[in-house]
């Protein structure tokens, strides 16, 4: 007898040096970030970052009942909250897209919210230089 198979998107979101690969799968939904319900994540104002995309698909109506499974690596807080974001509004868009691939309406209300929802932030660490302690910053010479 085979196996039923069960609808997955896998979806991923980058910030700086922060990688979040989120899973959505029908179910209950319940969201996780590393094992723990995205409700108890601290500090509050990360929660609140964090829960936007859920929140704007709630509000439209295309939250369906899916879990969100996020595992997040790297980077500093505020880094990981950010490839959070994206990764999970990526899954929604994709899962409420069916076999057609995305969600146009919810792409287009989250582009207009927030282009960093779908699209990830290509700035990066600029590499220290010669010369200075820093990517910009050189060591005085005085001449007199």
């Amino acid at each position: 007898m085979a196996k039923k198979k069960v609808k997955t998107v896998e979806t991923s979101g980058k910030r700086k040096t922060a990688i979040a690969r989120a899973s959505v799968r029908k179910g209950k939904g319940r969201v996780r970030v590393n094992g723990s319900p995205i409700e108890i994540m601290e500090p509050e104002m990360a929660r609140l970052k964090a829960m936007e995309p859920l929140v704007i698909a709630d509000a439209m109506k295309k939250l369906a009942k899916v879990d969100i499974i996020v595992n997040v690596e790297g980077g500093g807080t505020m880094g990981q909250v950010d490839a959070i974001r994206t990764a999970i509004a990526r899954g929604i868009v994709h899962w409420n897209g069916g076999k057609e691939g995305e969600d146009e309406d919810l792409r287009s209300e989250y582009l207009r919210f927030d282009r960093s929802l779908l699209v990830n932030d290509p700035r990066r660490k600029e590499p220290k230089h010669q010369m200075g302690r820093g990517a910009r910053k050189k060591w005085q010479k005085s001449y007199r």
